[in-house]
């Protein structure tokens, strides 16, 4: 089965695109989903995390306060790079099994959806590589809107992270999520229809 890798800079709108794949029968296993899931209360990724960082860093129903953590961990590189060190190992595990458990369902390819793809070394293991972009006001303008973050901390968390005209340049294909999103589905649906129709490699 076709292996699809999605990614794309914060706030671009690769979940937008994700989305639009699943409507079209695609499989797509988040990465972001199983970060979630993986310090979800009870398992021994919450528990590696409070080790490290602490109680304060749990909600009252014993929940991880992601937001919280956020704001913490993107105020020192250290930190992040710490928390994603403890981390990554049970996300990993969640993936390969949500990996595998996609391709039994036959459907023409598969997506690994995750926002540092490029930045974990693994943009050659799942190309074609699709990249979601999308201008910094804009990227400004939605993370102060989603994540009820103030424009300093917004820009502060883009500048954390590689820059967006970087990942397009490791792409494959670019949808640039500038404008609506029926513009965006045009342009996927353009990838799409160039990708499915390769000859097998």
């Amino acid at each position: 089965m076709l292996r699809l890798g999605l990614t794309g800079g914060i706030a671009c709108g690769k979940s937008l695109v994700a989305g639009l794949l699943r409507a079209r029968g695609i499989p797509v296993v988040d990465d972001d989903q199983a970060a979630r899931d993986a310090v979800a209360p009870g398992t021994r990724g919450l528990a590696a995390v409070v080790q490290e960082f602490g109680s304060g860093v749990l909600l009252p129903d014993g929940s991880l306060d992601r937001a919280g953590l956020g704001r913490i961990v993107f105020a020192d590189d250290r930190l992040r790079l710490r928390l994603m060190a403890i981390t990554f190992p049970w996300i990993g595990e969640l993936v390969q099994s949500r990996l595998a458990e996609a391709e039994k369902l036959g459907a023409p390819a598969v997506v690994y959806e995750s926002a540092l793809l490029i930045e974990n070394g693994q943009a050659d293991h799942w190309r074609p590589l699709i990249v979601v972009t999308a201008s910094e006001a804009q990227q400004v303008a939605r993370l102060v809107s989603r994540n009820a973050l103030s424009a300093e901390e917004a820009r502060a968390r883009i500048a954390s992270q590689m820059t967006v005209a970087a990942k397009a340049a490791a792409a494959d294909f670019v949808i640039d999520n500038s404008g609506s999103p029926a513009d965006a589905e045009r342009q996927l649906d353009d990838v799409l229809g160039r990708i499915l129709s390769r000859p097998p490699a």
